[in-house]
């Protein structure tokens, strides 16, 4: 079977399959078909499928003349029908693993994937997860689930763990110059799974099993969450004090050695740092251990939109006016800068947050025209941004968009809350939080 498969990758007859194809697949099925592999995209969303077909892109990084090229190319198919699987020598999984309300993992999206492969794996395959997920979830939770049609993993079919480590629109690293750690079960599937992803990236990091693969990507997520978690604790202590974190945070990154910048903000975002870290904690406390480090962390991240919104209290308050009734516009709804990716993001929170207390809160984001509906906020789908004015009581910066640095904010004579240290304006008025 590693004969096989290795001879297969190597004359490029090899055909993968990538399941999800979101901000980690989408760019996953683009890199193999632009290395010459025949590559099947899977979704159950029909909308996604139907666009790419047609060459265009939902994703704001990711243009649609690439996608033109890979269907111009012949080499390139989305479809919904899994049963295409059959076709593909390696099946990649890139589905979403959220938390659930009471934040443990939520495996369904891996189930509910693992059981749509089995039917259809044939011996030969190979399958990879690239979701981030607790140690152990490759051999205890889809092993058992892809063998229910007969088939034993490494005998029949090898399974693999390579992380995704994806940062949309970050225009230093991209899928291909990223190195990709790999992990499989045999050392057979780690000879197979490293030669498939050394088709498309500069470099592979095989490890010794599929728990390291799966404990590294977490490792690399809660490290920055800590590390996010003592600057935001360091902001609100040195605004106490009357000193700036910013101002700290650039005198402190001058040192060669022994330090590594991060910068505070309204909370976390993004599909990765603020759901991660709590995999391992809920995984940890089957062996009997607590986390305390990265609950800690937990807890200071998600304070922030609370901190914000007080803030956002005292800057009105400074203009005689209450926060109930008051007229808010957020700049930013993406978690991050210069994206349109929104998950998680905390922009969410604050407008939650400040209309639980009766202010009315309009949004601006030149990415994000229009909320979708989402898992943890759906009453909000629908609410459309709005034009950059001055007729608000109070403007809250919670994203970085370039387009809001060319902002000439000193036009505006209402105070303006900063999260992200972008706001510039002589007159004062401006509250950084």
């Amino acid at each position: 079977m590693k004969s096989e498969l290795l001879q297969k990758i190597e004359n490029k007859s090899f055909v993968v399959g990538v399941i999800g194809l979101g901000y980690v697949g989408l760019p996953l099925l683009h890199c193999f078909v632009e290395k010459g592999f025949r590559s099947i995209g899977f979704d159950i969303d029909g909308s996604k499928v139907d666009s790419l077909a047609k060459g265009k892109s939902y994703i704001k990084h990711i243009p649609s003349e690439r996608i033109k090229r890979a269907v111009d190319s012949g080499r390139f198919s989305v479809t919904t029908d899994f049963s295409r699987l059959k076709e593909c020598d390696a099946i990649l999984i890139a589905v979403p693993t959220p938390l659930n309300k009471n934040r443990e993992p939520d495996m369904s999206f891996i189930v509910s994937t693992c059981e749509a492969i089995a039917p259809h794996l044939r011996r030969g395959q190979m399958v990879v997860l690239e979701s981030t997920t607790y140690p152990g979830t490759t051999e205890e939770v889809m092993v058992p689930i892809l063998e229910k049609n007969g088939l034993k993993v490494d005998k029949d079919f090898y399974v693999a763990f390579s992380p995704e480590r994806e940062d949309p629109n970050n225009p230093d690293y991209t899928t291909e110059t990223i190195p990709k750690v790999v992990g499989s079960t045999t050392p057979d599937g780690l000879a197979v799974v490293d030669a498939v992803y050394k088709q498309i990236v500069v470099r592979t990091v095989p490890v010794s099993s599929v728990k390291v693969a799966e404990a590294t990507k977490l490792v690399e997520n809660i490290f920055r969450a800590v590390n996010i978690a003592l600057v935001n604790e360091l902001k609100t202590t040195f605004m106490k004090m009357g000193i700036d974190v910013w101002d700290v945070i650039d005198a402190a990154k001058t040192k060669p050695f022994g330090f590594m910048p991060f910068y505070p903000g309204p909370g976390l975002g993004g599909h990765c740092i603020p759901i991660d870290p709590f995999y391992l904690t809920w995984k940890a406390r089957e062996f009997g251990v607590t986390t305390k480090f990265i609950e800690l962390a937990g807890e200071i991240n998600t304070a922030m939109p609370e901190f914000v919104v007080t803030r956002v209290m005292e800057a009105l308050n400074e203009v005689g006016k209450p926060l109930k009734g008051a007229k808010i516009l957020m700049l930013g709804l993406a978690y991050k800068a210069n994206v349109d990716d929104d998950r998680e993001s905390p922009s969410y929170h604050l407008i939650e947050k400040l209309e639980e207390r009766g202010a009315a809160v309009s949004y601006n984001d030149p990415y994000i025209p229009a909320i979708k509906h989402t898992r943890e906020f759906p009453r909000f789908a629908g609410r459309r941004s709005v034009e950059i004015s001055d007729n608000f009581d109070l403007i809250l910066v919670a994203t970085a968009h370039n387009e809001y640095k060319k902002i000439d904010f000193e036009r505006f004579t209402v105070p303006i809350v900063d999260t992200r240290n972008i706001v510039r304006r002589s007159k004062g008025g401006v509250y950084k939080a």
